[in-house]
């Protein structure tokens, strides 16, 4: 028995479609993660008929792989010298987090489906290497332009490792916290940025009052 599936119609109405699609498995995956959402589902949120996903995409994972693919920026920072702020790596080091939003970013793909996806998905984990990548370039590039003085480029390589790292994995317990309706503590990683500045400049000692 062969299975019916439906014909686009002109482009325009196929870029709809498949933008629905896209947009209702966004949702969906952020809300009940992939492997709890049936393609059925997909096809009534995006109010298609549910052969016309395998028009556009072979599996349920090519739709995962789409989306990270199309909506996960390669590169999120492209301004850096905004973000800097002469003398104070610290504070450019909280500039950069805030820009780059990764706990509150529009796109769930990014604040959410990447870190719960990316265990079991290396589609989803190679783009994660990307923008890790990334970031720790951005990153050591923010540190150079914002210190008030000199550093070792091992340094700045240790002192964006240790701030990228930071920045994941509070983006990922973040995420935790939200689930179960609990606050985010975003002064931890303030302290971080402290204390990343600190050994960046060679200082011994800090004060956290």
């Amino acid at each position: 028995m062969s299975t019916h599936v439906p014909r686009p119609g002109g482009r325009r109405a196929r870029d709809e479609s498949r933008t629905r699609i896209l947009d209702a498995a966004e949702t969906l995956f952020a809300t009940h993660g992939f492997d709890a959402t049936a393609t059925a589902a997909i096809a009534v949120q995006a109010g298609v008929p549910k052969g016309l996903i395998f028009y556009y995409f072979p599996t349920k994972e090519a739709i995962l792989e789409t989306l990270v693919a199309e909506r996960m920026p390669a590169e999120p920072i492209t301004d850096v010298n905004a973000l800097v702020e002469p003398g104070d790596p610290a504070a450019s080091l909280v500039n950069l987090d805030t820009a780059l939003n990764l706990r509150d970013h529009r796109s769930s793909v990014l604040r959410v489906i990447i870190w719960r996806e990316a265990d079991t998905h290396p589609d989803v984990r190679s783009h994660l290497h990307r923008l890790r990548s990334n970031l720790h370039d951005v990153t050591m590039r923010l540190l150079q332009a914002s210190a008030p003085g000199p550093v070792q480029p091992g340094t700045l390589r240790a002192c964006a490792t240790t701030w990228v790292s930071a920045m994941f994995s509070a983006a990922s317990t973040d995420r935790l916290l939200a689930l179960d309706g609990l606050p985010r503590n975003r002064e931890d990683l303030r302290t971080v940025a402290r204390v990343v500045a600190a050994g960046m400049s060679g200082m011994g000692k800090l004060s956290f009052g």
